[in-house]
């Protein structure tokens, strides 16, 4: 049976904690349905790792300290992660030719090709989210997160 929610009568809640209440149910539900299509496509890798394939995906040639960066993760997890990929055969890594001291991961064939079937997946999960929404709607929801993630960085860069 669904869970029903009860936006309307929850006494002493604002509009601003229903938002991030809603926000955290959301991430679960993309999280979980990435998992499902994971299973569903007999992947062996975690959310985690497919994520850190994604960003090589986008990023390719970027650096362990880039995924560090961008993920917000310490950086002995990243280089874990990054490690079992390369061993595995899911990243190649080659020594940045400006600093020797930086490697660059990009991936393998193996890994694209994942890659592809999971964008694939997430382009129909994302159709599937969004049918509800018109073109315009859907325009303004993007602009409106995009306000509220550049709202929490610099409130977390400045604290």
């Amino acid at each position: 049976m669904p869970r029903i929610v009860d936006n309307v009568n929850q006494p002493g809640t604002t509009i601003a904690e229903r938002l991030l209440e809603s926000l955290h149910e959301l991430v679960h539900l993309l999280r979980a349905n990435e998992l499902e299509r994971l299973r569903a496509a007999g992947s062996p890798l975690s959310p985690l790792e497919s994520r850190v394939l994604g960003f090589y995906a986008r990023h390719p040639g970027a650096s362990q300290s880039d995924l560090v960066q961008h993920a917000g993760r310490d950086k002995a997890q990243v280089a874990r992660l990054v490690q079992g990929l390369r061993d595995a055969g899911w990243l190649h890594a080659a020594t940045d030719p400006g600093d020797r001291r930086v490697t660059r991961y990009t991936l393998s064939a193996t890994a694209q090709r994942h890659q592809a079937a999971m964008a694939e997946r997430r382009r129909a999960m994302a159709e599937a989210a969004l049918a509800s929404l018109g073109e315009r709607e859907t325009t303004q929801l993007v602009h409106l997160l995009d306000r509220l993630r550049t709202s929490l960085s610099v409130a977390r860069d400045g604290s």
